[in-house]
């Protein structure tokens, strides 16, 4: 009993003292969410799928942009989040956003076998300051090239400041 309450009292200290602070500081590293796209399809030529969210931001906020993917491909695949940016309700801005191409990435697992890829990620992809208090729309697709192989399981794009 004494032993058990020693192991439990040290890896209590151990979670407390070490630990929890490296949970925390790496929150404060990837920012809090504020916002996420469930775009979770490809749009088409034809049907455009359009997800939005609208946030009162202030002058000097910082926000970043994550991509949360999960998907399965033959050979190679093109995406991008095609993010257009409104400010007051008028259109300010249009960014594309390759989900890909990231500077910091969270758990992220790929596997590539006989030509074909499964891919899961959390990333970020792109900062923006922003200059003028407002209130800030954001509007987001999914596109790529045809690639018939290409299945999206997953694909968010996730605003943190």
């Amino acid at each position: 009993m004494i032993i058990i309450t020693l192991v439990n009292n040290s890896f209590k200290k151990l979670v407390l003292g070490f630990i929890l602070p490296l949970f925390l500081m790496g929150c404060s590293l990837t920012g809090e969410e504020i916002a996420r796209l469930d775009i979770n399809k490809l749009s088409t030529k034809n049907n455009f799928i359009f997800k939005e969210a609208t946030l009162d931001l202030k002058k000097g906020d910082e926000i970043t942009f994550w991509s949360d993917m999960d998907m399965e491909y033959k050979g190679t695949v093109s995406l991008r989040f095609r993010l257009k940016i409104f400010k007051n309700g008028v259109e300010v801005s249009q960014i594309d956003i390759d989900p890909t191409k990231k500077n910091i990435t969270i758990g992220e697992v790929k596997t590539a076998l006989m030509d074909k890829t499964n891919w899961s990620f959390t990333g970020k992809n792109h900062e923006l300051k922003i200059e003028e208090d407002a209130t800030y729309a954001f509007k987001a697709v999914l596109i790529s090239s045809k690639h018939p192989s290409l299945k999206i399981n997953k694909a968010e794009l996730i605003i943190k400041k």
